[in-house]
């Protein structure tokens, strides 16, 4: 097989095997918030010293974010360009993203003592509904702008055909009328709305809040600058994260 064939194979395998990591790291997302069928969850395991808990897990959302925000920065990625091939590039992305995620959730630090517990059933079924309605809303998001390019499966199938790859266009499809970040919108959801909030869920919670709130920021400067006035303009006319509300 030439040697040009054997790496475009290669980089195919790669980017498949680490979407799979990733969708193996969403679903133990979900049972880690929700305290459900995870060996190692947000509340599980025995509370120690609730400051030793507090670094800890301070530098395991810390280390998450600065890979998730730098590896997402234009100038990284150029320079990344020198050591990892283009089409790979958003494989190698999603990979480091999962793995930061699954050493967050291994390592992870319960805290005793409970902010809040919703007793009534009712009100605590409500809150389990709207709660697995923003997973749903962050599955659904990823779909409305190409999860295929999001999650670097586009750009390996295009490397492995020989086409070249060309950017998405910029549209706003349903959700995306409303809000500029859906995606960001559902895992807000996630993060907030349970019938019992732990003070380590809590923690999790409000630094991850105030990292997709720094992250939208980094995000819309660089999509400003690649889309110039039409992102200017989408800015302008649709809210960020709440429906109807203008700031």
């Amino acid at each position: 097989m030439h040697p040009l064939v054997q790496d475009k194979k290669n980089i195919l395998i790669f980017g498949t095997i680490s979407y799979l990591i990733f969708l193996l790291t969403f679903l133990y997302a979900i049972g880690f918030i929700t305290n459900w069928l995870v060996p190692t969850s947000i509340d599980s395991g025995t509370p120690g010293s609730s400051l030793s808990a507090i670094i800890i897990n301070l530098l395991l959302l810390s280390l998450f974010a600065v890979q998730h925000s730098v590896m997402a920065r234009p100038k990284f990625k150029a320079w990344w360009h020198q050591y990892v091939p283009e089409s790979a590039e958003r494989s190698v992305y999603v990979l480091a993203s999962s793995l930061a995620l699954l050493l967050l959730f291994w390592c992870w630090q319960p805290l005793p003592g409970m902010i809040w517990h919703i007793e009534n059933s009712f009100f605590s079924r409500l809150m389990w509904g709207i709660h697995a309605a923003g997973w749903g809303l962050v599955l659904v998001a990823t779909f409305l702008i190409n999860h295929f390019d999001l999650f670097g499966l586009r750009q390996i199938y295009l490397n492995y055909k020989d086409q070249p790859y060309t950017p998405l266009e910029f549209k706003t499809p349903w959700l995306y009328q409303y809000l500029r970040h859906p995606l960001y919108a559902g895992w807000f959801i996630c993060f907030w709305v349970t019938p019992s909030m732990s003070q380590g869920h809590l923690l999790f919670a409000a630094v991850a809040s105030a990292y997709i709130l720094v992250a939208i920021q980094l995000e819309e400067k660089d999509l400003v600058h690649f889309l110039g006035d039409a992102y200017v303009k989408y800015k302008q006319n649709v809210p960020m994260l709440i429906p109807f509300c203008k700031k």
